[in-house]
């Protein structure tokens, strides 16, 4: 078994954040403004969070934004090491925004619905760093773009991993119950977590020791 590169996602405060690293994350997700879901927080203190960080912090901020202009409206106030895209967007918006921010990592979430995920997958491929599956339905009356808590299927991911010419990290209620299963079907280069490390809302340090136990042992 590897050991996959791990993200904690829904960072609400800078203890939060210090925790998540001291504990092995290689990755934080801040979320923005969105329709629905957990750990939003204003882009004022995710600057505030990200300013106080370690210098080579991979920070991640995640938007529902869908043009270039506001993207990049959002990243100039936090000044994150990546953007996580969790929406859909125009291709034509990719590429400006890689010729506005030529230096920042993007991250395309993609809602593992159905095998048409696959195509569209590999499409964004070509224009991010990194792919995202997660759960969500982005065409629902109310969108849910993440932070569902809830698996999807790992057939459809584990061939867009095995597809995907960049890495691709998975979401979507992943914990130490599921991990080892979900890493054996998928084999993901990477895993983001948020739900299975909360209790209350809150990031919980135990939950996350025994995350990293049971990769440790396994890896």
């Amino acid at each position: 078994m590897f050991k996959p590169a791990i993200k904690v996602c829904c960072i609400k405060s800078l203890p939060e954040a210090l925790l998540a690293l001291e504990t092995g994350a290689d990755m934080l997700g801040f979320v923005s403004e969105m329709p629905s879901g957990p750990g939003v927080i204003p882009l004022d203190d995710i600057a505030s969070i990200i300013k106080q960080l370690p210098p080579k912090t991979k920070s991640v901020l995640l938007t529902s934004a869908q043009t270039a202009q506001s993207i990049y409206s959002q990243h100039s106030q936090v000044n994150s090491w990546g953007i996580q895209i969790v929406d859909y967007v125009n291709i034509s918006e990719l590429v400006n925004l890689r010729a506005i921010l030529p230096d920042v990592q993007l991250l395309q979430v993609i809602h593992v619905q159905d095998a048409s995920s696959i195509q569209l997958a590999l499409k964004y491929s070509q224009y991010v760093d990194f792919l995202l599956l997660d759960s969500g339905n982005p065409n629902s009356t109310l969108k849910t773009l993440g932070g569902t808590g809830e698996v999807h299927d790992w057939e459809i991911s584990r061939e867009i991993c095995d597809k995907s010419s960049i890495p691709v990290f998975l979401a979507g209620g992943l914990n130490t119950g599921n991990i080892l299963a979900a890493l054996a079907a998928t084999r993901p280069d990477g895993v983001d977590l948020c739900s299975g490390l909360r209790t209350d809302d809150g990031l919980q340090k135990d939950k996350i020791i025994d995350f990293f136990k049971v990769l440790e042992v396994a890896c």
